[in-house]
């Protein structure tokens, strides 16, 4: 009995719709990557390194951490874009990559159309953070400060465009106040300078400013996200300290190339969800300041969209150009 061509292509096409639930199960069969577009130790690098160690325990295969730092996280994050949508190439990324939607304007790559979101990874709260030199005991004190003396209060952050800068543009537009932002290559050299008395605030992330919090070297005057941190629980937000409606939080967002096929991408959802459910996992991320948040793919997408549009006005508000 002859087949025609149209029989086999059929056939094959329902093989390799029977295969795809298998090979589903039995991922990974080999080393994943993880591409964590910021520098070794920094907060997002040491999440992302939770995370992977995690899932390596699940998966029984290792999910390596590759650190591809620089251009404000875009060389990483383009990495990721490019990778083959086989599953083995995991993107950490972070709300920079939200922030970069609007201020790189010469990207090779379009987050949202060349990356798929897998699920949240983790909330996490800035600090608004000053030497013990300032007076200003409270947001308000500090936007009074600003208004009495246009300039005089300079700010840190690690570059122009990034989490800490915007997070401070945001405060200034919103308190229609004038702020001299000084930008470093990096959290590290701007805390040190902020330490020194050199600039006198910052918008730091609750793990890098808490060490010097503890010691007394840095007083905390708020937390940037919409509710209290369960790691400064006695410090409060922006919002209730007069900015109603101020919100920046820090995010981290697992995602994967476009195009990876459904059945992997439900299966590294559910791995990722049994991990942000860990107790320890939670605990861990807690300690940081930041909250566990698993979604599905399309709230995260939806999340990103929305990340965006923030972003934008606020870049556009205050005038920000990349360097």
């Amino acid at each position: 009995m002859k087949i025609s061509i149209k029989t086999n292509i059929y056939i094959i096409f329902a093989h390799l719709m029977m295969a795809l639930p298998v090979a589903a199960a039995g991922f990974p069969e080999r080393p994943v990557r993880m591409i964590v577009p910021f520098a070794p130790g920094a907060a997002q690098d040491i999440m992302g390194r939770v995370v992977a160690q995690r899932l390596t325990e699940a998966w029984g295969q290792q999910v390596v951490v590759d650190n591809r730092a620089g251009a404000g996280s875009n060389i990483g994050v383009e990495l990721a874009a490019r990778a083959q949508p086989d599953g083995y190439t995991l993107l950490f990324a972070n709300e920079a990559m939200a922030i970069n939607a609007t201020l790189s304007r010469n990207r090779a790559f379009d987050a949202q159309r060349d990356l798929m979101p897998v699920s949240m990874v983790v909330i996490n709260p800035r600090v608004f953070v000053v030497h013990p030199s300032v007076t200003a005991n409270s947001i308000k004190e500090l936007v009074a400060m600003a208004r009495a003396k246009p300039g005089a209060v300079r700010y840190g952050s690690s570059g122009v465009g990034t989490g800490p800068h915007l997070a401070a543009a945001l405060l200034a537009s919103m308190a229609k106040v004038d702020m001299t932002h000084v930008p470093y290559k990096g959290v590290a050299p701007a805390i040190t300078d902020l330490l020194a008395g050199q600039i006198q605030m910052i918008a730091s992330t609750v793990s890098s400013a808490m060490p010097q919090i503890q010691g007394g070297k840095l007083r905390p005057l708020a937390v940037t996200t919409v509710k209290r941190s369960g790691a400064l629980p006695n410090v409060p937000t922006v919002a209730e300290s007069g900015i109603e409606g101020y919100e920046a939080t820090a995010w981290s967002m697992l995602m994967v190339p476009a195009g990876t096929p459904r059945a992997l991408v439900t299966r590294i959802h559910e791995s990722a969800v049994r991990v942000l459910e860990n107790a320890d996992v939670r605990k861990r991320f807690a300690a940081d300041g930041g909250e566990a948040t698993s979604s599905s793919g399309a709230e995260a997408a939806k999340f990103l969209q929305a990340e965006i549009q923030r972003w934008a006005k606020v870049i556009k508000e205050a005038g920000v150009r990349a360097e």
